[in-house]
């Protein structure tokens, strides 16, 4: 039986979403950041945020655990909250403690509409840092 995929908002903080990351990278899954590349650009002090959107089942792949596909709202160093996608144990999401309001968890479900995803991020990060001195552009 596949577990029903909960319509909840799970905060955790950097060093609980490194340890997903590394999960997910012990598995796998296909979808997540690189741990590095999350050490690398996460803010240490932030508070990032997981919502489940899809139960995902890789039946060509049947060693691969069910996982749960969650959209994350992340913070990063420059304090821009960014989507990226992380596919999690459905056993290791349950664990996460529920400390979230209802009008919190709408909020953030918005913010999540709202975000450029990672890629876009990182992508208009690169074109800054290539930018020649004093090109405002």
């Amino acid at each position: 039986m596949t577990p029903t995929l909960p319509r909840t908002v799970r905060a955790v903080d950097t060093d609980q979403l490194l340890d997903l990351a590394q999960e997910a990278a012990v598995h796998g899954f296909s979808q997540r950041l690189p741990v590095d590349w999350l050490q690398e650009h996460l803010s240490a002090e932030a508070t990032h945020y997981l919502f489940p959107t899809l139960v995902q089942r890789l039946t060509h792949r049947p060693e691969v655990p069910l996982q749960w596909r969650c959209q994350q709202l992340l913070t990063v160093r420059t304090g821009e909250q960014i989507l990226g996608l992380l596919d999690v144990l459905p056993d290791t999401f349950d664990k996460l403690p529920e400390t979230l309001d209802t009008a919190s968890k709408k909020d953030i479900v918005s913010r999540i509409e709202r975000a450029v995803t990672q890629r876009e991020w990182a992508e208009r990060m690169s074109a800054i840092a290539v930018r020649p001195a004093g090109d405002e552009s």
